[in-house]
């Protein structure tokens, strides 16, 4: 959203972001806060008022972000304005595609029919929403990725202290992004990882922990940390500045994902284009060069992850860049046509 709002105001546009997420109460020159339901709906209704087409962006995990989705959709419509939809994430969501929607195919059905256009990030999720009977021209596949990503403008940031003494306590570094919730299965990747920290002298640094923790998820994973096995194995980080992020990846041994319905993730494609090489769980839309495992399969984890290590140098000789192309020029132009 950042890279976006940039692009759209340097090319002379007005974009101003209404924040729902965790940090949506704490002011900021860079987007609106939004206080609440009642709040949310007063302000796009008043900046559709003004004039302001509706970006909305959802996904196929949360019925509230659907409901959310919808009302921005309908009041920029009685406006006189047709919305833009940005459907993230993958072929394989909670109650994505049509086959896992249940009570909620209608909000679908209604999600995907009131934009002018649907922007997802491949071809495969494209077909999924053809299946609600959307049409394809309207659905324009551009990947959640953009050169600019790659991009540090003046230079990388330090890397916190805790940060640069666990690389000089470990030669091998596996880095992961994850979050408290079910289907980045945190305590199946901590269980993989003891086995191959068994086995192996290697850390594990976790990033990206805070905010939008489903209950239960972090004290077990708090528990789990606290073991002897895993006790000094395992950095658990605060959110890192783009640059600090592009830093630490380039210095890990192995980028780690384990989002089962992430689609075509940036940070995936990031490593990869930094010659890291990248685990990650199977979701059927896993770009070249990625060495894939099932989901659930804690000891396959295991397994794989101790692979890639031992054939690391082989892996990178061979690894296959991906294209980087300025998407966030093609998502302009779609915008702003």
């Amino acid at each position: 959203m950042q890279f976006l709002k940039r692009e759209l105001e340097q090319q002379g546009h007005d974009c101003v972001v209404l924040n729902i997420g965790t940090s949506r109460r704490i002011p900021s020159a860079e987007y609106e806060t939004v206080l609440g339901g009642v709040d949310y709906l007063r302000k796009v209704w008043r900046f559709s008022r003004r004039g302001f087409v509706v970006h909305v962006h959802a996904n196929g995990t949360s019925p509230k972000g659907l409901a959310l989705g919808i009302a921005a959709q309908l009041l920029n419509l009685v406006c006189g304005r047709r919305s833009f939809l940005t459907f993230h994430a993958g072929v394989e969501q909670i109650y994505f595609p049509k086959q896992k929607s249940g009570a909620l195919l209608p909000m679908f059905r209604s999600l995907f029919a009131l934009p002018r256009w649907i922007i997802c990030n491949s071809e495969e999720v494209k077909a999924k929403i053809v299946e609600y009977g959307v049409s394809p021209s309207k659905i324009v596949p551009i990947p959640a990725f953009s050169r600019q990503y790659l991009d540090v403008p003046g230079g990388a940031d330090a890397l916190p202290d805790d940060v640069e003494a666990f690389y000089r306590r470990f030669s091998e570094v596996i880095f992961c992004y994850i979050k408290m919730r079910p289907l980045f299965f945190p305590e199946a990747t901590l269980e993989g990882f003891a086995r191959l920290a068994s086995r192996r002298t290697v850390g594990l640094m976790l990033c990206g922990v805070a905010g939008n923790m489903e209950p239960g998820i972090w004290p077990a994973v708090q528990n789990r940390l606290a073991q002897p096995d895993l006790r000094d194995k395992v950095l658990v980080v605060d959110d890192l500045s783009h640059s600090q992020f592009l830093t630490t990846l380039a210095r890990s041994a192995v980028c780690l994902r384990t989002h089962l319905s992430d689609g075509v993730c940036s940070s995936v494609l990031e490593a990869l284009s930094l010659g890291v090489p990248v685990v990650a769980c199977e979701n059927g839309n896993r770009p070249p060069g990625v060495v894939t495992y099932a989901a659930r399969d804690v000891d396959g984890l295991a397994a794989t992850l101790e692979d890639v290590l031992k054939r690391r140098s082989e892996i990178v000789e061979r690894l296959e860049r991906p294209e980087v192309r300025d998407t966030l020029a093609e998502e302009v132009e779609l915008l702003t046509a």
